[in-house]
């Protein structure tokens, strides 16, 4: 392991556009768990929930459980050592940019500028009859579904199962995955596409791809050139030790 975190840190350090791609384990340090395993949020609510069909029809019904996963629940939650690590490779010039799957907003609170959001924010609502959008903290949830002042019903601004993926998230995502030489692939376990692709397309254009994940993925075996076995946190901190970042 000490040989691979080098050999990670001198990859990172001679990179010129060195990219991130986050999953929902980079957060799990914080919090929040993840939606798929035995573990996983799924076990526990109904991912019908935010299904677009089923949330046009049941608005209030559906509004119930996302305002327990996504706000009363992931309102609590924290950026962690990995996060923070991430906005100090951007600060110090090793980092260009983050595609993240994660809806926290978790990496622009620890200090992260250029994240592309591939899955959409929880942070604000977008109203479905006039497309005005409000951040949540202007927003009551006292009261569901909640309504735009202009009647509208009120939907969060991340994608629903039968929604594509939002612009400009994924061209721009598309766009980091071809021009990155480094993809440092944290917390994801690539079972979800199409951002499961992005990993792939990065290697397929040249970069060396370096995984932080505490089991090995999809990606491990076919794609991964160094695989970095831990949580997040703790795999991080001594990256950015070997880097000399901290």
């Amino acid at each position: 392991m000490p040989d691979r975190i080098n050999e990670a840190a001198r990859t990172l350090l001679d990179s010129h556009h060195a990219v991130a791609f986050t999953g929902a384990g980079v957060s799990v340090e914080s919090g929040i768990p993840t939606f798929r395993g035995p573990e996983g949020l799924w076990s526990r609510y109904d991912p019908e929930s935010i299904e677009l069909g089923h949330f046009l029809r049941n608005p209030a019904e559906s509004w119930a459980v996302i305002k327990e996963i996504f706000y009363d629940f992931f309102g609590r939650a924290k950026p962690n050592t990995a996060h923070f690590m991430l906005a100090e490779m951007e600060a110090c010039g090793v980092l260009r940019e983050i595609v993240t799957q994660n809806i926290d907003n978790l990496h622009q609170e620890a200090g992260s500028r250029v994240v592309w959001e591939f899955h959409g924010t929880s942070r604000t609502l977008v109203c479905l009859a006039c497309h005005a959008q409000h951040a949540i903290a202007d927003v009551s949830l006292d009261t569901l579904p909640p309504l735009c002042e202009c009647g509208g019903l009120l939907k969060p601004n991340f994608i629903f199962f039968g929604e594509g993926i939002p612009e400009p998230a994924r061209s721009s995502s598309f766009h980091a995955a071809e021009a990155c030489d480094v993809m440092l692939v944290i917390g994801s376990t690539g079972e979800v596409a199409p951002a499961s692709m992005l990993p792939g397309v990065a290697r397929n254009n040249g970069a060396t791809i370096i995984e932080v994940n505490p089991e090995p993925s999809l990606f491990t075996a076919g794609t991964t050139d160094v695989f970095l076995q831990g949580k997040a946190t703790e795999v991080m901190a001594r990256l950015g030790e070997a880097m000399k970042i901290r």
